[in-house]
């Protein structure tokens, strides 16, 4: 029996995911071990290198492919543990597929080829199934080629109908592989900004895409590198950094939880590691003449602290503590690992030491208007 959806489940959820080929040459291990949880509503970018993974992770999701080990959860059904048939129902009924060649059929009119995941898995009425096709290529804007045959229509075009079947039988996830790989910037803009409209309508998109330049109008990147994810705070944090040294950054993390109000760092203690917000607030705070905490700044998911004092004294130049609000849950990367990458990375050096100076000349006009301008 097929569980159903709970709007307080993630959408998806892998766990401990594998993928291993074998052939003559050896064998390869595609996909290992990954954990993901992408909520309801998300429009998420896989990102990554040819042969990272991305697409076969993609196919995990879907159900075309299947994993050597761990599970895949899809709207609180575990995909890989249902026989072939009843797998291919439930995909008809809670997935739309749209593929980087859009694989309509040729000799199928537009709205044929949108009506034929409704004819698979028997979803409305049969006298329904034609005016809600026509509906669904009017909501890509395609009302005036319904009629029309796949190959008399431009390739942005094919794509849009390729998305109005996928969601012909109004599944809650759409998956997308490519989905602008052969397409023109404007016919690109078109597919992403139907994605959107389909995201503020409840939809959860997950896109596989090679091109960075999408990922700025979807509300989560996700990267794999040589069949591993990269933390995703260390991708936002490090933008500069190769997906190798990025992988090699998230093997070398170090996690810290800390209570609403708790202090994290003392003013003029001893700093070892640089900071990555992964959620949550903290507050930086300097001590008044009267020896009380000022907050003069808060940082948020995704910034990061330490940084002055790991390419400086070593010393906390000022007290941080979780917001009183909420936890903070913190990643760290260790002061050899992190001098290490400015060693390597002349780019993000140069990015940090911009951080330094702007954040010590913050620090050097909060300290002067607590002690009235006295040194």
């Amino acid at each position: 029996m097929i569980n159903q959806p709970s709007s307080f489940l993630p959408a998806i959820e892998m766990q401990k995911v594998q993928k291993v080929f074998k052939n003559a040459a050896g064998t390869f291990h595609v996909l290992k071990g990954l954990d993901l949880s992408l909520a309801q509503g998300e429009f998420v970018a896989i990102v990554g290198k040819s042969g990272s993974g991305k697409s076969t992770l993609l196919n995990m999701i879907t159900g075309i492919d299947h994993p050597t080990g761990g599970d895949v959860i899809v709207n609180g059904v575990n995909v890989h543990t249902m026989n072939e048939s009843t797998r291919s129902l439930w995909r008809g009924n809670n997935l739309g597929i749209v593929f980087q060649f859009f694989q309509l059929l040729p000799m199928l009119t537009l709205q044929e080829n949108v009506m034929l995941p409704m004819d698979f898995v028997n979803k409305y009425d049969f006298d329904e199934r034609p005016k809600r096709a026509l509906e669904l290529l009017a909501l890509v804007g395609l009302e005036k080629q319904a009629y029309k045959l796949p190959t008399t229509v431009s390739t942005g075009q094919q794509q849009c109908a390729a998305i109005a079947r996928a969601l012909a039988t109004d599944p809650p996830v759409i998956a997308a592989d490519e989905p602008t790989g052969n397409l023109d910037t404007k016919s690109s803009d078109v597919i992403i900004s139907l994605f959107d409209h389909l995201v503020k309508s409840g939809k959860t998109i997950v896109m596989v895409t090679h091109d960075p330049s999408l990922t700025e109008r979807t509300s989560r990147t996700v990267v794999i590198s040589d069949g591993e994810l990269i933390n995703e705070t260390v991708a936002k944090c490090f933008v500069n950094l190769s997906h190798h040294e990025l992988l090699d950054l998230t093997h070398n993390l170090e996690s810290f939880s800390f209570d609403p109000g708790s202090n994290i760092l003392a003013q003029d203690q001893t700093v070892d590691y640089l900071y990555l917000i992964v959620s949550g607030e903290v507050e930086i705070s300097l001590l008044d003449p009267k020896g009380k905490h000022r907050v003069i700044t808060s940082l948020k998911a995704d910034q990061f602290f330490g940084e002055i004092e790991l390419t400086g004294s070593g010393r906390s130049i000022a007290n941080v503590s979780a917001s009183t609000g909420t936890s903070v849950s913190l990643v760290g990367i260790k002061r050899e690992k992190f001098l290490e990458i400015l060693k390597n990375s002349l780019v993000t050096e140069e990015a940090i030491q911009n951080v330094v100076r702007l954040r010590l000349e913050e620090n050097r006009i909060a300290s002067e208007k607590l002690t009235g301008g006295r040194r």
